[in-house]
């Protein structure tokens, strides 16, 4: 197959230290119109890294982000820039130091179609981005949860390609707690400056008995 045969030519080309590829992620069923070749490996011999270690980043998906943003991402400085690109960044539209505006620009771009479609997948995992998706979700609507998680996705794609990160999921409950503690050390910033402290229920109980 001409795809298989290009990617197996550009991996040559790369000179990549050999490792040994991880095990998948998840056992996934083949697509009926995906390619009849192991993505997947052909992918990890070019890159150096298994992008379907990204939860919501299947090897066709991959395949398909590697064909519209290339394998060197150095065009793009950082992964902001590389979002913007795409669209998926916030253009914060400021007029006497407020923010009027913060929507993300509309993309006819297919990487960025891609990733939004691994964004809706992802939302019913159990992982830390489908926590993350359903708390925007239910704050702030399904589409802005989609462009979000999406952004999200991008920038681990991004440094996965560009730094070769490993991208290990933490879980939907280690997101949780990260949020919560979060939401609790705004709250007592918030009391701090007009002179209260938080305590926790049981000990203002004890306090009062």
């Amino acid at each position: 197959m001409r795809i298989e045969a290009v990617l197996k030519a550009l991996s040559t080309l790369r000179d990549r230290q050999t490792v040994p590829m991880p095990p998948p992620r998840q056992r996934g069923s083949r697509q009926s119109n995906g390619p009849g070749f192991d993505v997947r490996g052909a992918l990890y011999g070019l890159l150096g890294k298994d992008l379907t270690q990204i939860h919501g980043m299947g090897p066709y998906l991959a395949l398909k982000l590697i064909a519209e943003c290339g394998d060197d991402l150095s065009a793009w400085p950082t992964a902001k820039h590389f979002t913007s690109w795409l669209c998926l960044a916030p253009s914060n539209k400021i007029s006497g130091g407020k923010v009027l505006s913060s929507r993300t620009r509309r993309s006819g771009s297919r990487a960025a179609a891609l990733l939004r479609l691994a964004a809706t997948t992802i939302g019913r995992t159990d992982t830390a981005l489908g926590a993350f998706y359903r708390r925007l979700s239910t704050r702030t609507g399904k589409a802005k949860a989609v462009t979000a998680t999406a952004r999200k996705i991008a920038v681990l794609f991004y440094n996965a390609v560009r730094h070769g990160m490993d991208y290990v999921d933490p879980g939907a409950s280690s997101y949780e707690a990260r949020y919560r503690a979060r939401v609790i050390d705004n709250l007592q910033r918030r009391a701090k400056t007009f002179g209260f402290v938080l305590q926790p229920a049981g000990l203002a109980v004890d306090a009062v008995s």
